[in-house]
């Protein structure tokens, strides 16, 4: 669960694509390794590994063609192959340290985490700062790996520091609760919540309020601010919403929160998978379904993983096994490395 927060932070941190290349002289990435990169926005890994082939024997910039390389494979899942492309690239290297190599040993660490290896993770987040001492980010990530691996004062140490660097960075503390949480270490958590909550910096409005109170489980206040942040926080301010109204058991205002904004919005994946969650919630699987079904269908769908899962539970609620069987079939093919699918696919061929 926490290595994929590693990913998406990773992919946060180097949104740019090859801005940090550029500007550190790596050189121009060729036109085959930017439709690479453009396939891999899409999710088109393997489109992507095809390009990047003659993007090689074009002669085109090395380090890009495996940096790439390497952001394919991790979309694939393979993480060993991920792994060895991102020390390739690294490899390839001057010897003069440039902003592409704290961009690529962010991504390697991302990769070893993704394997389960949290001791190598640490170890290149060492490296980071070792040369850059005041990376809050390589402080946060370190923090998670740490978890990971049992070492909790040296985590919350991390998590510390990193939070002394960006006091007003509210997304990162949410995440850092989210981490403590799921290492059972919930009222940690919950401390630095209500510390920025009694803080108050000059950033904190109802958006962030609103969400702090719904990770300390004040669901009604969190509404009641969310409400009024609507228009400020957009497509997120509903998607905390709906969920504070779910968590009262309101499942009937919620499911209007998350209808009456897609109905005036572009579709959202994430509003539509959360529908979806609350329609099972109130036991009406064939919306569900449609939910799901409606965010597979939006481009640049970055969550077709939990979409796509959650479309075959839906068929084995609606008790339609056969079909719940083939999906999960399908989709342990595309996401072999998911223990929960596999499970899942054990039950449902005793069904």
């Amino acid at each position: 669960m926490k290595a994929g927060l590693l990913w998406k932070k990773c992919i946060c941190l180097t949104a740019g694509l090859f801005a940090a290349c550029l500007l550190s002289g790596c050189g121009r990435a060729g036109e085959r390794t930017e439709n690479a990169m453009e396939l891999i926005q899409s999710f088109d890994y393997q489109g992507a590994l095809a390009e990047l082939d003659a993007a090689e024997e074009g002669g085109e910039n090395v380090r890009l063609v495996q940096r790439a390389r390497g952001i394919a494979y991790m979309g694939l899942t393979q993480y060993d192959e991920a792994v060895r492309c991102f020390q390739e690239a690294l490899g390839a290297s001057s010897g003069l340290v440039q902003n592409v190599d704290f961009d690529l040993n962010y991504y390697l660490a991302a990769a070893y985490a993704k394997s389960g290896d949290y001791a190598k993770a640490e170890e290149t987040y060492n490296a980071i700062l070792a040369l850059r001492s005041k990376e809050a980010d390589a402080y946060f990530l370190r923090g998670n790996a740490r978890m990971n691996l049992s070492r909790y004062d040296d985590a919350k140490a991390d998590f510390d520091r990193a939070i002394s660097m960006r006091p007003e960075d509210y997304d990162m503390l949410i995440e850092i609760y989210e981490i403590l949480e799921h290492f059972g270490q919930q009222e940690t958590g919950k401390e630095y919540l209500q510390t920025a909550l009694s803080s108050g910096g000059k950033s904190m409005d109802n958006y962030v309020i609103g969400r702090i109170y719904y990770y300390l489980g004040e669901y009604e206040r969190a509404y009641l601010a969310l409400e009024q942040a609507k228009d400020k926080g957009g497509e997120s301010s509903c998607l905390y919403l709906g969920r504070a109204y779910e968590a009262t058991g309101d499942y009937n205002y919620a499911a209007n929160v998350y209808n009456s904004y897609l109905s005036s919005h572009d579709g959202s994946a994430e509003l539509y998978n959360q529908l979806g969650l609350c329609e099972i919630a109130r036991g009406d699987y064939q919306k569900a379904l449609e939910a799901f079904q409606a965010g597979m269908q939006l481009e640049d769908n970055s969550i077709l993983q939990t979409l796509s899962f959650n479309e075959a539970v839906a068929y084995e609620y609606l008790g339609e096994y056969e079909q719940a069987a083939a999906l999960m079939n399908n989709y342990l093919k595309n996401y072999p490395d998911d223990e929960q699918a596999r499970r899942e696919c054990e039950f449902l061929s005793t069904r």
